[in-house]
């Protein structure tokens, strides 16, 4: 979904989901027409300095009122919980890409996330931490407002008990929630931090399964919403930290394919359809007047109609629009910005010069091969 930039701080892009913008009228209006307010009253009562009358709060459009500050209060508050974590990170030399508030809450994007187990928990932590100051915070406003301000005086205090409880919501060991982090961070101490990724994802997914049966049972649609963001998060942050494991000290010269005599732009698609026969594969670079410009394969020839074999060139159905990498950039980087492109191969290049072609198929040889702890040696160049 489109986000909107709203401003930054620290130079931070802050954005705003479209899902936020649809959410937060019924969030006001879920605030002002259901029970909220009485109850909320009920604790704000226990703290305030005077305390609040029910009636006045619910009397004609004053519930309304009450329900848009707070449901922009409430995601301001979860701003502010996402700056904690930035804030943190910049300690350790972390940035942050951006601040995204949507309908489940809100997303720092760090630059990287760290392996180190102590950075991660004060990071993770900062949040949490971030939430209750927030709510002391409030509190202070909430005293400090005179009495006659009624309606902002309560949504001070409703804020007071809402921060804490993001604060408690959060520390949930639900990876990849704050609390999962909290648990990877201190799993991490004494075990491999994949197998302790591992270990806190299913902590997580359990707690997806959790949260989408009490949202069963108790028709709750964000509860819902929430699990199967979880359940997806979970699993996929497990699974891009092992195969990041799995990609440790490898460049992408112990991947690609560098081994490969190129096939001319200009051959046919019959000849093309010979010379895979006889050296057995299925993939090729092409060349035109001795540049390497693209990559054909056998997919691409099954979609050429075979009739037209015999007068289709080679270059009239090889992909060219591929990404570029360099030969000796890290294979876990290469790996990511692959999976991004459709065509699922890129350009190996060496000094400029365009010297093999890395695919998908290649990364997952070479994952398996580590996944049998054999060992990796570079291939020959073409």
């Amino acid at each position: 979904m489109r986000d909107f930039t709203v401003g930054s701080v620290w130079g931070i892009p802050i954005r705003i989901n479209v899902s936020l913008v649809v959410f937060l009228p019924i969030l006001a209006w879920i605030i002002g027409s259901g029970t909220q307010i009485d109850v909320y009253a009920d604790i704000v009562n226990t703290f305030a300095p005077a305390p609040f009358d029910v009636a006045t709060l619910t009397a004609g459009s004053t519930p309304w009122v009450i329900g848009a500050g707070a449901a922009v209060g409430l995601f301001a508050s979860v701003g502010v919980h996402e700056l904690g974590h930035a804030w943190a990170a910049r300690r350790y030399g972390i940035g942050t890409q951006s601040i995204t508030l949507w309908l489940l809450g809100g997303i720092a994007a760090l630059e990287e996330m760290p392996r180190e187990w102590n950075r991660e928990f004060w990071i993770a932590i900062a949040g949490p931490i971030t939430s209750v100051l927030t709510g002391v915070a409030c509190y202070a406003l909430l005293l400090a407002v005179p009495g006659s301000a009624t309606v902002v005086g309560f949504v001070f205090g409703w804020l007071v008990v809402t921060n804490l409880l993001l604060a408690v919501f959060n520390l949930l060991p639900a990876f990849p929630m704050d609390g999962g982090r909290i648990l990877r961070a201190l799993l991490a101490r004494t075990r491999p931090y994949e197998t302790a990724t591992a270990t806190a994802a299913r902590f997580g997914t359990g707690f997806a399964v959790l949260f989408a049966v009490v949202g069963v049972l108790s028709v709750a649609p964000m509860l819902l919403l929430l699990a199967l963001f979880i359940y997806g998060a979970a699993s996929t942050e497990s699974r891009t930290v092992m195969l990041q494991g799995l990609l440790t000290d490898l460049t992408v010269r112990d991947v690609a394919r560098l081994d490969v005599d190129p096939i001319d732009a200009d051959e046919s698609v019959a000849a093309f359809t010979d010379r895979m026969i006889r050296d057995r594969r299925t993939v090729y670079p092409v060349a035109d007047a001795g540049e390497t410009v693209g990559v054909v394969t056998l997919d691409a020839v099954r979609r050429t109609d075979s009739n037209d074999h015999d007068t289709t060139r080679v270059r009239d159905i090889a992909a060219d629009d591929l990404p570029r990498i360099a030969l000796d950039a890290p294979a876990f980087d290469a790996f990511v910005e692959l999976s991004t492109n459709p065509s699922g191969y890129a350009f190996v290049e060496d000094g400029g010069d365009v010297v093999g072609l890395v695919s998908a198929e290649d990364f997952a040889h070479v994952l398996q091969f580590r996944r049998d702890g054999v060992e990796i040696g570079t291939r020959e160049a073409f």
